[in-house]
């Protein structure tokens, strides 16, 4: 008797311990789902895509303004100004990057793209 009940209580445990790692990984799933849906509307919310009349695109992590005539699109290789990273990196003068999305939620001074790069040769 006592054996069965001893089975019987560690069954249950066990089951128990299953049925509650279960809820926590779906609640945990749900949260992270529900993270997702908030940073999208909070970055929908403050995101811009022209300033004074420039178009706003990111490059990269960095984002920047264009004032050329033609409006930039993803995937658009640009020549950007030189700064403190890419002159050690690259070294002196600007460097091409691609446009990686449009607009930004960033607030403070954005610098301006030099003009389009040219296209890369499909050899």
């Amino acid at each position: 008797m006592a054996e069965a009940h001893q089975r019987g209580w560690r069954e249950g445990y066990e089951q128990g311990s299953k049925s509650g790692a279960a809820s926590a990984k779906l609640k945990i799933e749900w949260l992270e789902r529900r993270v997702k849906e908030l940073e999208q509307q909070l970055d929908d919310a403050t995101r811009i895509y022209d300033l004074d009349g420039d178009q706003v695109v990111q490059v990269g992590r960095y984002a920047y303004r264009w004032r050329g005539g033609e409006p930039l699109e993803v995937g658009d290789r640009v020549r950007i100004p030189e700064n403190y990273v890419s002159r050690l990196k690259d070294g002196p003068g600007p460097t091409i990057g691609v446009v990686t999305a449009l607009g930004t939620t960033y607030r403070g001074d954005l610098s301006v793209i030099i003009g389009r790069a040219p296209v890369a040769d499909q050899a």
